[in-house]
């Protein structure tokens, strides 16, 4: 977890670095980002699938492998594009490591423990947005960019040996049934063609050919696929999970969490060093404060689970991230310090701490352990697809009103080279996207109210029976 965890942001900060060396578009500078996010979010579904296929201890060790392989060889890379194919073999790799963390800790752990040990799950995801800017910002300033690929390959290689060594081999681990290829291709083609429209809108035009083709893919594709799992016997997306109102609110307020606060890290990377100048170090120190609410916030709401609901812990985790968005969109300048700056960040970062846990113990605890495999697929497919859908989006509003070599130049963080104009549009860009994934979390908190005051736990007697 540290591990795949960390590689969603150690580029976060890099990212400026990577762009001068190829001397990248801002296009193709944000597909970087949005093709690990986008292959890693389609793939955990369908790896949710097929662990509960094929065994998830034999999948966890063959996505580390993979993982680790693939970061080496990022390290390689002679241009952007195939740096961007080989991000997509990482997140195939991070896939199946993602899908299978959570399913056998709750195989693991009895229910009165439960909600600790997926706070500390939590809390170690947390450590890992900790660590990934910062060892990302500092390799890429010591040693450049292919350093931050290659610090993942001793980390995979002990963390081969170590799971090898530890990971039980469960009775009855695996099932007959076969993987719905079709369901797969077409979660391909509903969240591609969505990710296209949102990413390319800012940098191509909103009325342009690719966004336009992107979003019209969306909207065939989507219904097509939920039609499709209705009628399969093994579906990709088994829609029996969202018979209950309260699994249901729980997974689309976990998506709309993520989708509010995913792209704060990147966005607060990106501003400091094109409005301040600052190196990739630097703008990993400043963003710390989002991984350490986290870090914060995680074990204690963990305590909590059994002394409060889920619907008010989790409610009270996407106010709490809605405050800091909010300052982030009335407060962020240039100018703004440092100390402000962390207050903001650290709000979204307990806002969400707060939330994660409660959450994922109530949906977890709701289903058969047989089904606990394709219900965490579900629910860090709902999560990633907040992640890429907020980095698209975001990126999206705040390049938007940008000219093309201001573009380039905020991907590559020397935009306060070209004037106070320049970064005066830049914010402006910065206000309006952290105004929307404010409004994000109030629908959000709607969402997760609505579950109701008890989420029925139909599976959770099994959870001691799976130990």
């Amino acid at each position: 977890m540290l591990l795949s965890a960390a590689n969603t942001s150690t580029l976060d900060v890099a990212l400026p670095v990577v762009a001068r060396h190829f001397r990248a578009s801002a296009s193709a500078a944000s597909w970087t980002l949005l093709t690990y996010m986008l292959v890693n979010t389609i793939l955990i579904l369908a790896f949710g699938r097929l662990a509960d296929i094929v065994g998830r201890r034999r999948l966890y060790l063959i996505g580390l492998g993979t993982l680790t392989v693939a970061s080496f060889a990022c390290g390689l890379a002679p241009n952007i594009v195939v740096l961007d194919v080989l991000r997509g073999v990482q997140a195939i790799g991070a896939a199946a490591i993602i899908t299978n963390t959570t399913a056998q800790l709750t195989d693991a752990f009895p229910r009165d423990l439960l909600g600790t040990a997926l706070g500390l799950n939590v809390a170690v995801a947390s450590a890992a947005q900790v660590i990934g800017p910062v060892i990302g910002g500092a390799m890429a300033s010591s040693w450049g960019w292919r350093a931050v690929f290659w610090f993942n390959v001793p980390t995979g290689i002990a963390g081969l040996i170590w799971a090898r060594l530890t990971l039980r081999r469960p009775l009855q681990e695996h099932t007959r049934e076969p993987f719905d290829v079709v369901g797969a291709a077409l979660s391909l083609a509903w969240l591609g063609g969505l990710v296209i429209a949102l990413s390319e809108g800012g940098a191509l035009g909103w009325t342009s050919g690719p966004v336009i083709a992107g979003a019209a893919t969306f909207v065939v594709a989507a219904p097509i696929f939920v039609l499709v799992q209705m009628r399969r016997r093994y579906p990709l997306l088994d829609l029996r999970l969202f018979s209950d109102r309260g699994r249901s609110a729980a997974y689309v307020s976990n998506m709309l969490l993520h989708l509010a606060r995913f792209a704060v890290v990147l966005l607060a990377a990106l501003y400091v060093q094109a409005a301040r100048g600052l190196d990739p170090f630097g703008a990993g120190i400043r963003v710390i404060p989002v991984a350490a609410g986290m870090m914060i916030a995680s074990p204690f709401a963990g305590r909590l689970v059994a002394r409060s609901s889920a619907r008010v812990l989790s409610t009270a985790g996407l106010g709490v991230t809605g405050a800091g968005l909010l300052g982030l969109a009335l407060r962020l300048q240039p100018s703004t310090s440092d100390v402000e700056l962390a207050i903001w960040l650290g709000l979204v970062g307990v806002g969400t701490g707060l939330f994660m846990t409660p959450n994922t113990s109530a949906i977890m605890t709701s289903v058969e352990p047989s089904r606990r495999g394709i219900a965490n697929g579900v629910r860090s497919m709902m999560q990633n697809t907040g992640y890429v859908v907020s980095v698209a989006l975001s990126l999206g509003i705040v390049t938007s009103a940008l000219p093309a070599d201001e573009k380039r130049e905020a991907y590559a963080g020397t935009l306060s080279r070209l004037g106070s104009s320049s970064l005066a549009r830049l914010t402006h860009g910065y206000h309006l996207a952290f105004f929307v994934l404010a409004g994000i979390t109030v629908v959000g908190m709607g969402v997760s109210l609505s579950r109701g005051p008890q989420m029925r736990e139909s599976g959770a007697d099994a959870v001691g029976e799976a130990l």
